[in-house]
């Protein structure tokens, strides 16, 4: 059940998960140590959760870092902290974005930099519960 001691913000996904992955994943994203991304300039990251669908990762990027990164499955995120331009829009906190398969990522980071949740390589594997309504 999600949730902390001290209250929390949940963001609701629907069909998030695929209904045969019953894995539970518990992480402190505060106490994470977050690794430099060898081919991306001004990012840190790390990996939350991976199998052979999918990656769940959080990355913060430097302030005014310029992000690309190539989504042959699509991808979302949702920014935690600062702000972020992509595609001509300003993404802040708690906006999300997705990008389906065969985009490019392309943002540049706020002045303050930004912190990001992102789930890449989920799309082609997505499907509707069968108890969901149309």
């Amino acid at each position: 059940m999600p949730g902390s001691k001290d209250g929390c913000t949940i963001f609701v996904k629907l069909w998030q998960f695929d209904m045969d992955d019953r894995s539970a994943v518990t992480t402190d994203m505060n106490t994470l140590e977050l690794a430099p991304d060898a081919d991306r300039r001004g990012v840190r990251s790390a990996v939350l959760f991976r199998d052979g669908r999918e990656e769940v990762r959080v990355e913060t990027w430097d302030a005014g870092a310029s992000i690309e990164l190539d989504l042959p499955d699509g991808g979302e995120l949702l920014v935690l902290e600062g702000s972020a331009t992509e595609g001509g829009y300003i993404l802040e906190k708690h906006d999300w974005l997705r990008l389906p398969m065969g985009a490019t990522l392309r943002a540049d980071a706020g002045d303050n930099g930004t912190r990001v949740w992102m789930k890449l390589g989920h799309i082609p594997h997505a499907r509707k519960p069968e108890f969901a309504p149309d």
